[in-house]
């Protein structure tokens, strides 16, 4: 039906949904909210019949006044993944795996690099029947930021992500290296990512002796809080819960008036 009998035609779209200008990039809308409900193209201007224009001395008028056509135009809807605590790692670092142990989500786990090619979300039950959402993020390579490997469909999820927590092998050549390739990648693909919370979890940590942890321990800038966990016998599990509700409530407290950690302040993790 068309004129006032004409229905809404009404998109339903994910949390995390930005509207953008296809032309100038430039962000119309954002959907953040639970039930949220914006206009996306107005219709048309209604006109008025004939029957409007009736009067006392003619009932049946031979004009009225024509409406106007809606928009016509082209958006673009991209997804922006909406979660508590998203997961930074290289291809392989075993982010998917942590993912399975923590929440119920199923991702697909291989030894290749990018199994995960599109965030995977699950909800971690904490306790007192609290929870937080965790995303699973794809491996991001060197040069993430120039669009390789699919870098900017990847980095962009990172944006709604409240708190980063970097996943890094313990078996890494270099987890110093590791660790500001990362940082790297998401400073230039947009510096406020570096506004945001960050944990280092060491992971596999089931493969290196207590000796070697102690080595690692001592190279670990004292303020990035770090733990070494373990998906498969399950060190530090308990621990990285406790670390990511604590400081998952310090951001929900806090006004967005963070430092942001310049790139160049990791210059001082020297390695021996």
């Amino acid at each position: 039906k068309t004129g006032a009998d004409g229905e809404d035609v009404i998109l339903e779209v994910p949390l995390g949904t930005v509207v953008k200008d296809p032309d100038t990039g430039e962000i119309i809308m954002e959907i953040t909210k639970h039930n949220e409900t914006r206009i996306l193209v107005p219709g048309g201007r209604g006109g008025l019949g004939n029957w409007q224009f009736r009067s006392a001395t003619n009932q049946t008028p031979r004009y009225a006044q024509p409406g106007e056509a809606g928009q016509d135009v082209w958006r673009v809807l991209e997804l922006k993944v909406l979660a508590d605590v998203g997961l930074v790692g290289l291809p392989n670092a075993g982010k998917s795996t942590l993912l399975s142990v923590l929440t119920a989500a199923k991702p697909e786990i291989a030894a290749y690099p990018f199994t995960t090619i599109s965030p995977n979300l699950g909800i971690v039950q904490y306790r007192d029947g609290r929870s937080f959402a965790i995303a699973d993020i794809p491996g991001i390579i060197e040069g993430a930021h120039e669009g390789k490997g699919l870098g900017h469909r990847f980095l962009r999820h990172i944006e709604r992500n409240a708190t980063l927590l970097f996943c890094i092998p313990a078996d890494s050549d270099s987890i110093k290296k590791t660790y500001r390739v990362l940082l790297n990648e998401l400073e230039r693909y947009n510096p406020e990512l570096l506004d945001k919370p960050r944990i280092l979890a060491i992971t596999k940590s089931d493969l290196i002796d207590e000796e070697l942890k102690e080595l690692m321990q001592a190279d670990i800038p004292t303020d990035l809080p770090h733990l070494f966990i373990s998906a498969v016998s399950q060190e530090g599990l308990t621990e990285l819960k406790d670390k990511l509700w604590e400081t998952i409530s310090e951001s929900r407290a806090e006004d967005d008036s963070g430092r942001r950690i310049a790139l160049e302040e990791v210059d001082e993790w020297e390695e021996e």
